[in-house]
């Protein structure tokens, strides 16, 4: 046990390190090659955070552990909604964007639906990934011309120049190309451990994925998010939330699932499923009222999705 443990530590923090490592350099090539400063800011980092997820959730698939993969891919939105901006908010209140609620928010609402639509009937098949793969590809399009617009419209909503790292093209390639191959192999582990350890707690893996690797590969999230709202970046902290949901519900189960169907354990269609959709409708309530008083999610609200986050885990803890 001590053994897989050991591997779980070591592999999510080499996670969270390589996902930074290939941020890094995925940036700087996409400076280099004149793509929109903005853009490089919404895309790469989003995807960059949730490329932990989506790494150890295709493992899991390819090593037959789909309870992993799904625990993995929708804990991660429960924990990035209730550990991540709980504590944010908590350590510094985050002001909301209208604009933000009325298009992402919304599309974040759109794809949790579409989720629960494939999960009701036990499976999620290759073609409810390519579905899921396709969804993305129009989200991916749209923003990317929504920030081309902007950027054509309003200079100051790019990223300053200091943010992009300047780098050779050699050392770029060599942070991405590495990153990623740290990425892989810490997940691996992660994996291997994870498996390990529930069986030898008598845990299932789905609670595993659900409780430690989804904690673990939101770790990215949950510091970016922290860093972001005391640098007075609000809009960021809550735009990377519902940015990597929306990856996570898409990209991590699309992938592994076309890779090779899963069959969706009970629990996740009568519990796990509804707490992500429940958590998603009082984040979006939240904003709302938000919006309609101090323009901010305070640290009472903070608080409350912490709440959730604790009682959340025990529930899965003793009903395991």
């Amino acid at each position: 046990m001590i053994l897989a443990l050991i591997a779980i530590v070591i592999g999510i923090a080499l996670l969270v390190y390589s996902a930074d490592f290939f941020i890094d350099g995925a940036s700087a090539l996409a400076h280099k090659f004149g793509m929109p400063k903005f853009l490089i800011g919404m895309l790469v980092i989003g995807i960059g955070t949730s490329a932990p997820e989506i790494v150890v959730s295709v493992l899991s698939t390819i090593n037959g552990a789909p309870g992993l993969a799904l625990g993995n891919a929708y804990g991660s939105n429960i924990v990035n909604i209730t550990l991540v901006l709980g504590a944010t908010a908590l350590i510094s209140p985050l002001l909301i964007q209208k604009s933000l609620v009325r298009t992402d928010f919304l599309i974040l609402l759109g794809v949790t639906a579409l989720a629960i639509f494939q999960l009701i009937d036990g499976d999620v098949s290759r073609v409810d990934g390519v579905i899921l793969l396709a969804v993305l590809a129009v989200f991916l399009v749209a923003q990317i011309w929504l920030a081309k617009r902007a950027k054509s419209q309003a200079q100051p909503l790019e990223t300053d120049a200091a943010d992009v790292p300047a780098m050779p093209m050699g050392r770029a390639l060599i942070k991405l190309i590495g990153g990623l191959v740290v990425l892989v192999a810490s997940s691996r582990l992660v994996v291997w451990g994870a498996v390990e350890m529930a069986q030898l707690l008598g845990l299932s893996e789905l609670v595993i994925g659900l409780t430690i690797v989804a904690v673990g590969t939101s770790l990215p999230e949950l510091v970016s998010s922290i860093i972001a709202a005391r640098k007075g970046e609000d809009e960021m902290a809550l735009g990377n939330v519902i940015g990597s949901n929306i990856f996570n519900t898409l990209a991590v189960v699309g992938v592994a699932s076309v890779i090779a169907p899963m069959s969706v354990a009970q629990q996740v269609i009568s519990r796990d499923m509804w707490v992500m959709a429940a958590v998603t409708a009082l984040l979006f309530v939240l904003c709302l009222f938000a919006l309609r008083g101090s323009q901010k999610i305070g640290r009472g609200a903070g608080g409350l999705l912490l709440t959730i986050f604790v009682g959340y885990t025990a529930w899965l803890f003793v009903g395991s």
